[in-house]
């Protein structure tokens, strides 16, 4: 049996608030990985290129 199908099979035997539950964590762990693209681990590393060479804006606020 393949896997997808052992863990579908799973599924059906929780009650629906476990059910719910795995949806939510689910969700989340969907949402984690999208922000942890390519992109998004490339643009970390310009930063910290940035933050090392000096390339970085002060902002000032109108107090000082």
């Amino acid at each position: 049996m393949p896997v997808l199908e052992a863990i579908e099979n799973d599924i059906k035997q929780l009650p629906r608030n476990a059910a719910l539950e795995l949806q939510d964590w689910l969700a989340d762990y969907l949402d984690d990985q999208e922000m942890i693209s390519p992109d998004f681990l490339a643009a970390i590393e310009r930063g910290k290129s940035d933050l090392e060479e000096g390339r970085v804006r002060v902002l000032r606020s109108d107090n000082s």
